[in-house]
């Protein structure tokens, strides 16, 4: 089933799938929920479809805000790309570090795949490497498993929630402090 949802005049697909199609309208306050409304399908999505109603329902409650602008995904979606890119850098780094140690050889190698192709990307990184040789086929596979096995056993999440907010709530005290103490005139203690 495809769903939209109603903003502000404007009909956006929440979820696409099969054949049928529904859209939610939020109703006015106090409006009765239980009421649905009845509007022409061809309103919504045109007018190549034989004439009929469709039947709207106040949808549940949701407490999440809506975000524009990422229709090929979600915020979190986007976050967890940009950590696949940032733990494929930490891999990097590992490997490289090991590498160093006991095998001077292959460290050179992958130092200098490393410079010339960024990391940035995790997943161009790691199919050119794949594809650059035989040798840099192991290095690769090293780099997967070790970026699977740092995102899954040694990163910390719960740090990583903490500071977030820590550094989000700090960010925007500091923020608005300075604003204040700009727009306010107010001589600084230390000044005097």
């Amino acid at each position: 089933m495809e769903c939209c949802y109603w903003t502000g005049g404007v009909i956006r697909d929440a979820m696409a799938s099969s054949r049928r199609r529904c859209a939610v309208l939020f109703q006015a306050a106090g409006a009765d929920a239980r009421r649905p409304l009845l509007l022409p399908a061809q309103a919504f999505w045109g007018t190549d479809r034989r004439p009929r109603l469709v039947s709207f329902r106040a949808p549940p409650r949701c407490h999440k805000m809506y975000v524009p602008g990422f229709g090929e995904g979600s915020p979190e979606k986007k976050a967890a790309i940009s950590l696949q890119n940032f733990f494929n850098y930490v891999a990097v780094k590992i490997v490289l570090a090991q590498l160093e140690s006991y095998n001077r050889e292959a460290y050179g190698e992958l130092k200098e795949f490393a410079s010339r192709n960024s990391v940035n990307d995790a997943d161009s990184f790691c199919k050119n490497l794949i594809r650059e040789s035989p040798r840099h086929k192991a290095l690769a596979m090293r780099i997967l498993e070790v970026r699977s096995a740092y995102m899954k056993n040694d990163f910390e999440w719960d740090n990583l929630k903490k500071l977030s907010f820590k550094m989000v709530d700090e960010a925007n005290t500091k923020l608005m402090r300075d604003y204040v103490v700009e727009t306010s005139h107010i001589e600084d203690d230390d000044k005097r």
